[in-house]
């Protein structure tokens, strides 16, 4: 029988090849994403300090309709980048996170960009 490797562990391993490339800087922050299955969580890092500057999630009292759908993550991503705008924060690198470029983390990315991002 074959054994399949758990979907996390999948994940981790491709967020670790997609770390050795993408790393943010305090000119150029780093926004990294993360789903789990109701929420989705998103942080603009400095990896030069180790520092979260901004973070923003689902679970937030500004965030209209708390819930795992598409709508919820692009009005994350928007309330990302205003409180990112208040730290002064204009351009980041995004890090998906070893998920897909689809779904909810695309609608992150373009919300994000809606509210004024450049990545």
């Amino acid at each position: 029988m074959v054994s399949r490797s758990n979907k996390e562990v999948r994940r981790k391993r491709r967020h670790k090849r997609v770390r050795a490339t993408v790393s943010g800087t305090m000119q150029r922050p780093r926004l990294n994403v993360y789903r789990s299955l109701n929420h989705i969580y998103a942080q603009i890092i400095d990896d030069t300090g180790g520092v979260t500057l901004v973070s923003a999630s689902s679970q937030d009292k500004e965030v209209k309709d708390p819930g795992g759908n598409k709508q919820t993550a692009r009005q994350v991503g928007q309330l990302l980048s205003l409180r990112a705008k208040k730290a002064g924060i204009s351009t980041v690198v995004f890090d998906r996170g070893g998920y897909l470029y689809h779904g909810r983390v695309r609608e992150l990315a373009e919300g994000a960009r809606e509210g004024g991002l450049t990545f």
